[in-house]
């Protein structure tokens, strides 16, 4: 099996979204025969009982086509997936330096996420119009829930609801790159290890990028702790925002803290499995691989008004005073707005 190529991350085909092509031409036009009782005589575009009769629901003259419509919908469809396994297997497809697979994740991994997104959580977006259409933007969210599917929400937010198709990047974690499986889907939906540079060289190459400030700080909170934000660090992701001189976009999520209502920390288990926090809820471990079911909250995510830093000069992403000024100032419009949405939420689950 061949190699996926592997292309320039500045290269514009690695950011041109793909949309199946639509299909050209006009149907053929159906020709009615002449009924039981028209005269030979009769003029075929003649109205009168016959015309009628003739016109019977499901026997119209546009039925043929719209029959055929469907089947070549179908034979679009089926096209386009064979075409997707080809180029599967012939490893004729394309990825970029940090192993993004933008197809893969536009016709498949957003196809796993999106019924859960739309029928489980039933996400509400709202500001999605403050992301920029063009140019790199670091989105900055609250983050929780005992595992971090607030993340992907956010993800699938973006690259269904903004009027750009843009799509979202986001910082993990290293743990989520030594977890096998997790590893790779996670490269192949565009995520990349949290550090400064990677950040940085995604922002100056255009691109949207969405980190989660509070870490596992904030994902593994205890549930009496909830919509209460965390640390947000030394301001690094403010340092990095002023270096590509991007502006940096708050976003607000309700709903993801109480998925895992996390009533406990089993810390000695957490050690041994070599993760940060061992979560014991009012379902999990009690009930087994049933308890690891999240419960269906609802769910809103808001995209706060940009914060420009483009006016600052370069050497501003070393002043101390700044990064804790701005920093602080993220986190109260996080909070401000969180309290804001939890005031008109009408309940956890409606």
């Amino acid at each position: 099996m061949a190699d996926a190529k592997v292309i320039p991350f500045d290269d514009d085909r690695s950011r041109a979204r793909r949309r199946p092509a639509r299909a050209e031409g006009e149907a053929a036009a159906v020709r009615a025969l002449p009924g039981p009782q028209q005269a030979l005589g009769e003029p075929e575009g003649a109205s009168g009982a016959s015309g009628a009769a003739a016109t019977e629901p499901g026997h119209g003259a546009d039925a043929p086509e719209r029959a055929a419509a469907g089947r070549s919908g179908w034979e679009r469809r089926l096209a386009g997936g064979l075409a997707f396994l080809r180029r599967r297997v012939t490893g004729e497809y394309e990825v970029d330096e940090f192993g993004y697979d933008e197809e893969l994740t536009d016709q498949v991994l957003m196809s796993l996420l999106r019924p859960l997104y739309e029928k489980y959580f039933r996400v509400e977006v709202k500001g999605v119009e403050n992301i920029p259409a063009e140019g790199g933007a670091l989105i900055v969210a609250n983050h929780s829930g005992t595992l971090p599917l607030d993340g992907l929400m956010m993800q699938v937010a973006v690259h269904d609801h903004h009027p750009a198709g843009r799509h979202l990047r986001l910082l993990a974690a290293d743990l989520v790159f030594v977890l096998p499986v997790v590893n790779e889907l996670a490269r192949k939906a565009g995520h990349t290890l949290a550090c400064a540079e990677d950040a940085e060289r995604l922002l100056r190459s255009g691109e949207v990028v969405g980190v989660m400030p509070e870490g596992f700080k904030g994902i593994g909170k205890p549930f009496g702790e909830r919509y209460k934000l965390q640390r947000f660090g030394r301001g690094g992701f403010v340092s990095t925002a002023l270096r590509a001189g991007v502006p940096i976009v708050p976003c607000s999520i309700v709903g993801a803290e109480e998925i895992y209502p996390m009533l406990g920390n089993a810390r000695m288990l957490a050690r041994v499995l070599g993760f940060p926090y061992f979560p014991l809820t009012p379902t999990f471990p009690w009930l087994g691989p049933l308890g690891a079911l999240p419960l269906p909250t609802k769910w809103t995510i808001q995209f706060g008004e940009p914060i420009p830093t483009d006016s600052y000069a370069p050497e501003a992403a070393e002043d101390p005073m700044l990064m804790f000024n701005l920093t602080d100032q993220v986190r109260e419009q996080i909070q401000h707005t969180l309290y804001k949405l939890l005031v008109q939420r009408r309940s956890v689950f409606f």
